[in-house]
């Protein structure tokens, strides 16, 4: 079965491992990053500039590594949900999983918002070290 344009587009931005060339084709730079209250860093951020410099400039320091890993993919129309892992390692050596949710909406080809759901408390211990 092929998948839709919409869950091929978010298939390809996981593929490629949030790849930058990647995420600069698919996301629009306009959209709206919605991250869940006690993840470290949460809140609402709008553009990608915002995402890199705001979101992922302040997470990326707290970890020696930390990646989304998907499993399973749901094509709702303009909304495709995806259920996965983080997997992070902290600059202690310690690692832990934890399980999210995304929902991204499409609009024009691109992906104009996510809104994540995660298990924020294991993420934060992980931070800690």
């Amino acid at each position: 079965m092929t998948d839709s344009p919409n869950l091929a587009l978010v298939r390809r931005l996981y593929d490629s491992g949030m790849d930058p060339d990647v995420a600069a084709e698919v996301i629009d730079p306009d959209i709206v990053w919605d991250i869940t209250p006690g993840f470290p860093y949460g809140g609402v951020y709008r553009t990608w500039a915002s995402v890199g410099t705001d979101f992922f400039g302040r997470l990326a320091p707290d970890f020696a590594s930390f990646g989304g890993v998907a499993e399973e993919f749901y094509d709702a129309g303009e909304h495709v949900f995806v259920r996965g892992h983080y997997h992070a390692v902290a600059k202690s050596g310690a690692e832990s999983d934890a399980r999210f949710i995304h929902l991204w909406t499409v609009g024009d080809g691109k992906l104009t918002q996510l809104v994540q759901a995660a298990d924020s408390h294991v993420v934060q211990l992980a931070a800690n070290g």
